[in-house]
């Protein structure tokens, strides 16, 4: 039975790569540093820390982390361009109603984190919001997560991951939780069933079905 469900948040609850993208050009502007990135690699790469997509696209950036700063604060003026999937607050609300309890796991800052999910109206809906904290491994490491299922005293086998890329499925699987991959988001759906999730949904409403 499951008792809690984790989300990833970009590519699984919310449509962003948009925002993302035309956020991180700016930020790369501000510091006159190169912006040519290739827009599928970079989306290939979403969900991983922008030290490791600047690597894989070959942009050099200096100092990551004060990229990450300038980023922050130009984020929300693109957000508009970012939207929730169909379905996402029926399946909260749903499982709110369900006792289900629910948790957000993401690489954005844990300030970030807080201010998207409010920004979206989700944040009411989550027992636990975990977004990247210095000193804590990030996805792949089921660190976070298992700090979700303690928090909301649920044993890891009683929950489920549910997210769009490798790192999600990884994480959960390294937790020792069940796992569900989303066919819409940043990963292509053949990459993602190569991990073998447990369950692989086109829908977020599909999720009421496993409980």
């Amino acid at each position: 039975m499951i008792k809690c469900i984790v989300f990833d948040l970009d590519g699984t609850l919310v449509r962003s790569h948009e925002t993302i993208y035309d956020t991180t050009i700016k930020a790369l502007e501000e510091l006159n540093l190169s912006t040519d990135l290739d827009k599928n690699k970079f989306y290939n790469m979403l969900g991983h820390h922008f030290e490791d997509i600047f690597r894989e696209c070959g942009v050099k950036v200096p100092d990551v982390e004060h990229f990450i700063d300038i980023y922050k604060g130009y984020y929300f003026d693109f957000i508009d361009s970012s939207k929730l999937y169909d379905n996402t607050f029926m399946l909260l609300e749903q499982l709110k109603n369900s006792n289900v309890k629910t948790g957000l796991l993401t690489t954005k800052g844990q300030d970030q984190a807080e201010k998207i999910s409010s920004h979206f109206g989700i944040d009411e809906y989550l027992n636990v919001i975990e977004g990247r904290k210095d000193g804590i491994p990030i996805k792949p490491s089921p660190d976070q997560f298992l700090h979700i299922c303690e928090s909301v005293n649920v044993s890891p086998s009683e929950a489920l991951m549910v997210g769009d890329t490798e790192l999600d499925i990884l994480c959960g699987k390294n937790a020792g939780a069940k796992t569900c991959a989303v066919s819409y988001g940043y990963r292509n759906t053949d990459e993602i069933k190569k991990l073998n999730p447990d369950y692989l949904i086109d829908d977020l409403s599909e999720i009421i079905s496993f409980l």
